[in-house]
């Protein structure tokens, strides 16, 4: 920030600037005319700089401020300003430069063409040129008339898919000057790319700020008032629009705002990685749980002796290409384990059975609509407790029992209003990340039914689901009446007990005693 001033005399006064012509850079900028939450990035040398947040936060007034500065200062500084649409430039991007330059009396010092949309420093021909990437052929052919591009601005940077930022990203490349993309835009749905790339996985090469309109020091107070009367109107609205959380297109069918709060709240997992065992082909001995990053189980609260736990599962099928499991104390209905595998049956049912009897013999409901594998397999295993449903049978009519649970057009409205519910009243119950972001994206469509928003997943929020709906057939009470008494131990126990990790062991003593 200092570098820049010092090519800047002082300003005076209210005053904001002070031009003197073409020939004389020493024009007065005064600090003051910046939102002084910003000020720490007019000397930003990261290759991204990542500007987001909720309406009236006066980020595109500082984007513009800033270059203004740079191409009076640079040596080379070459803008290519690009939204999805050209056209949108011209009243938006293009409009803001003319409107500050106007204002910091600057006129002499840039030549503004209107037909070309194009500004160019009079001093040294330093350029910003206005483009759409609706024509990408246009912006593959833009040369400068003084040295090379170095920046590129993208304004609404939510409108643009990732793969038209990653063209543009390979076009700043090379050459001798320092490059920066500036990237600026509202948040909009949770499972955008930008929340992904900018957001979640943060690196050395860029700089993220989010900034809201109470950031802005010279916000009008009309406009702030109207803000903040979404506040009672549509809360949900406000927290997306005015604060810049991320949030759903569409309506949602649970809770946002809960949702987005709590999500704000989580802690990483106790414990991630994913069960190792011995099959022979007719069982599973040997079950161990061994941490890995990239394990398919994340453990947020560990399994306590005594406490009944209940696990729902969602096979893949239409379209899904992930088998999930979600684990719930059955005494408080919090969510305590994730087991998500992607493509597998039989990994994923072992896994299951594992995880099942890790979380002590959790009933398992497994969703049977599109087959029955994973549950006959279970039962081939020898587990000991699954979800029986009562049902009609085809060829007498009689009433029977079967495993698994059946989503249909009866079934799905009430397991996904009893979870609304849950979010509703008891959103603390939720840990895990993946969970929720499938939740703010399950919407409903025109038609009213809830579903997953196109291109998202919906494994997790209906294996968490079913096992909400699934707990009644499991204890609601925690048993300890045996814990920690000895009791005698089985081959297995003792088998497993051997083979297991210290705090395997641990566990197995306080529920079973020593052996």
């Amino acid at each position: 920030m200092k570098n820049i001033f010092a090519r800047l005399a002082s300003g005076k006064g209210e005053g904001e600037t002070g031009g003197r012509g073409a020939n004389d850079m020493n024009v007065n900028i005064d600090k003051r005319v910046f939102n002084r939450v910003y000020l720490p990035l007019l000397d930003c040398r990261t290759r991204y700089l990542v500007l987001y947040g909720g309406a009236g936060s006066g980020k595109s007034v500082f984007v513009v401020q800033r270059f203004l500065i740079r191409l009076m200062t640079e040596p080379i500084c070459n803008l290519l300003v690009v939204r999805q649409v050209a056209d949108t430039n011209r009243n938006s991007t293009f409009a803001l430069f003319k409107q500050i330059i106007s204002r910091w009396g600057l006129d002499r010092l840039f030549r503004i063409s209107e037909g070309e949309m194009k500004i160019t420093c009079a001093k040294n021909s330093n350029t910003v040129i206005f483009k759409g990437l609706d024509d990408p052929e246009k912006i593959k052919s833009i040369t400068f008339p003084s040295g090379e591009l170095t920046d590129v601005w993208v304004e609404e940077a939510s409108e643009i898919s990732e793969k038209s930022f990653n063209q543009l990203d390979i076009r700043l490349r090379g050459g001798k000057s320092r490059k920066q993309i500036v990237l600026s835009f509202n948040p909009i749905t949770v499972s955008h790319w930008l929340k992904k790339r900018f957001v979640d996985n943060k690196t050395d090469a860029m700089t993220v700020v989010k900034t809201t309109y109470k950031d802005n020091d010279f916000i009008e107070d009309e406009y702030r008032k109207l803000l903040e009367s979404y506040k009672d109107s549509d809360p949900y609205y406000y927290d997306v629009y005015c604060l810049g959380q991320w949030g759903v297109v569409g309506y949602s069918v649970f809770n946002a705002r809960n949702l987005q709060a709590r999500l704000s709240l989580l802690s990483s997992p106790f414990r991630t990685g994913s069960f190792s065992y011995a099959y022979d082909g007719s069982g599973i001995s040997n079950a161990t749980f061994e941490s890995d990053d990239n394990g398919f189980v994340k453990i947020y609260r560990d399994v306590r002796a005594g406490v009944p736990y209940v696990i729902g599962a969602d096979t893949a099928g239409e379209g899904s290409d992930f088998y999930v499991a979600q684990v719930l104390d059955n005494t408080s209905g919090e969510q305590v384990a994730v087991l998500r595998l992607q493509y597998g049956e039989d990994d994923f049912v072992r896994q299951l059975y594992c995880l099942g009897k890790y979380y002590n013999y959790a009933l398992i409901g497994v969703e049977s609509n599109f087959n029955t594998y994973i549950i006959k397999e279970l039962e081939r295993l020898g587990y000991e407790k699954q979800y029986v449903r009562e049902r009609e049978d085809s060829f007498t009519h009689g009433i029977v029992q079967s495993y698994g649970f059946k989503t249909t057009q009866l079934t799905r409205p009430v397991i996904i209003s009893m979870l609304a519910k849950v979010a509703n009243e008891r959103v603390e119950l939720f840990n895990d990340a993946k969970t929720i972001e499938e939740m703010l994206t399950f919407v409903r469509n025109e038609k009213g039914r809830p579903e997953a928003m196109e291109g998202e997943h919906d494994d997790c929020v209906m294996s968490l689901a079913i096992a909400h709906y699934i707990r009644p057939q499991q204890s609601f009470e925690r048993e300890e009446k045996d814990v920690g008494k000895k009791i005698k131990w089985t081959a297995d126990m003792l088998e497993d007990y051997e083979n297991g990790s210290a705090e395997d062991r641990a566990a197995m003593v306080e529920k079973w005693g020593k052996p």
